[in-house]
């Protein structure tokens, strides 16, 4: 690691006016660091600002420097949410992690943790050698030629399938915007991975209230069963109503470069029967676009499986 400057503002408005890279957890930040994939010159402590608190009056704010285990562990908090945190990673990291940082954790690619090769997301124009080399982690969705790195997160996943909004925050105010469309799909400029923009914070996430919500489920498919990033996972939340589907909501990750909401699923469960035949019909639908690669096309009937599984998961015993 080269030495860096590190301050530690008390206020959210000193934080703003300070260029420099925000540290919260540090939990990947640190890793970064140390593989020198990142070096920046000035550190920002922001553990200090008033960005915590999770309110469940209506809906669900979560502030951005809350703490991954306090969040898993609220009642208030819906299940998917819960079991994707407590799924991400080991008791010691989910103390430290922040729910902002862990939005913006970057991709696990062993390409772009290696500065000895190239890589598009490190170096912009410098070749994506996953496409023909070891590529069994990576995405089948949302991929293109210059990067099919996977996104990191568990709980974007969950987020992502509650509709879920980031509250921003910069010296020119702030602003709210979909997680889901504040994740950026690689196309030509895999480097620009999100919205944020400079000088701006995560302040706070702001889940819609979904009543329903409460039946919903986080599936994980990985080679070890902890602390290990997914293979294939399903977020899913279901509005059973004497045994029809009237609503659903599912996100999938591990197999996408950004958290993936399911939208044809989704659409094909609504009004259909709670059955396993149901549930197949329309995770049949959860791969189209996908493209995989030499050693990853596995992913492709693990993401129905998954999909499948999480929805048997949320209704068996119900009917």
């Amino acid at each position: 690691m080269r030495p860096v400057e590190l301050t530690a503002p008390e206020t959210v408005q000193d934080a703003l006016v300070q260029p420099a890279t925000p540290i919260a957890g540090g939990t990947t930040l640190v890793d970064l660091m140390k593989l020198n994939v990142l070096a920046p010159q000035h550190v920002l402590d922001i553990n200090a600002l008033p960005l915590r608190g999770i309110d469940t009056a209506d809906g669900l704010r979560i502030g951005a420097l809350e703490r991954m285990s306090d969040v898993a562990a609220h009642p208030g908090v819906y299940p998917m949410i819960s079991r994707a945190l407590l799924l991400s990673a080991s008791q010691q990291l989910r103390n430290m992690a922040s729910i902002g940082g862990n939005l913006l954790q970057r991709t696990r690619c062993t390409y772009f943790r290696d500065v000895e090769m190239p890589c598009n997301k490190r170096e912009p124009g410098s070749g994506c050698p996953a496409l023909e080399g070891a590529n069994r982690m990576h995405a089948v969705l949302g991929t293109s030629d210059s990067c099919v790195a996977t996104h990191a997160s568990d709980v974007a996943v969950a987020f992502t399938a509650l509709d879920a909004e980031l509250r921003l925050i910069s010296e020119a105010g702030e602003r709210t915007v979909k997680l889901a469309d504040f994740y950026r799909l690689p196309g030509d400029s895999p480097e620009v991975e999100n919205d944020l923009r400079p000088g701006e914070l995560i302040a706070e996430v702001v889940v819609p209230r979904l009543d329903w919500a409460s039946r919903s489920t986080y599936v994980k498919v990985r080679d070890r069963q902890s602390y290990e990033f997914a293979l294939g996972s399903a977020a899913v939340a279901l509005d059973v109503q004497d045994e029809m589907i009237a609503d659903a909501r599912v996100a999938v990750g591990g197999v996408a470069t950004v958290p993936w909401r399911l939208s044809a699923v989704e659409a094909a469960l609504r009004g259909a029967p709670a059955t396993l035949e149901s549930f197949e019909d329309a995770a049949a639908l959860a791969t189209e676009g996908a493209r995989p690669l030499a050693s990853n096309g596995f992913k492709v009937p693990l993401l129905r499986r998954t999909v499948v599984r999480a929805l048997l998961e949320l209704t068996e015993g119900s009917h």
